[in-house]
């Protein structure tokens, strides 16, 4: 009886210890969209805290970012990711609260930045290259068309 005991907490212990250094250990698989150890690093800055008051959070953010990032890259609906990620609604209300309160942005605009600093380049472009041509659109008469005025054509439009 007290070597079930020892070992339950042991094993309590040991899930305790797995469960607060989620970040440090693999996925049961690894997925090319998951971020490293370094880009979690990167990334863990630009989070935000859990709010004051509560439950404590529950899921850690590192999986939330690899499922949010799975689902980029793979391209598959929310209900359809894999079983190694958190629950497919957990991901979702993060990335939607993430994109509400400029969150996602902000990680987006710091991956970008380090993409091209790895790339030895400047962290933003100094030169765009805009390019425009019209073309005449809409085949049919009851199509709306519209008008470039610059170039007095009508059924024209800027692609």
């Amino acid at each position: 009886m007290k070597s079930e005991q020892v070992s339950k907490k042991a094993l309590r212990a040991y899930a305790v210890d797995t469960y607060t250094t989620a970040p440090l250990r693999a996925m049961s698989k690894a997925y090319s969209s998951n971020l490293t150890q370094d880009q979690w690093d990167l990334l863990e800055v630009l989070i935000p805290p859990a709010k004051p008051g509560g439950r404590p959070r529950e899921v850690e953010i590192w999986e939330v970012l690899n499922a949010i990032f799975y689902l980029l890259c793979e391209g598959c609906r929310w209900r359809n990711l894999p079983g190694d990620f958190p629950n497919w609604q957990t991901g979702y209300t993060y990335f939607r609260n993430w994109r509400l309160d400029g969150t996602w942005l902000a990680i987006h605009d710091h991956l970008h930045q380090w993409v091209r600093l790895d790339d030895e380049r400047e962290p933003s472009p100094s030169e765009v290259i805009v390019d425009a041509q019209s073309v005449k659109t809409a085949a049919r008469v009851s199509e709306a068309v519209g008008y470039d005025a610059a170039k007095h054509i009508k059924g024209a439009s800027d692609i």
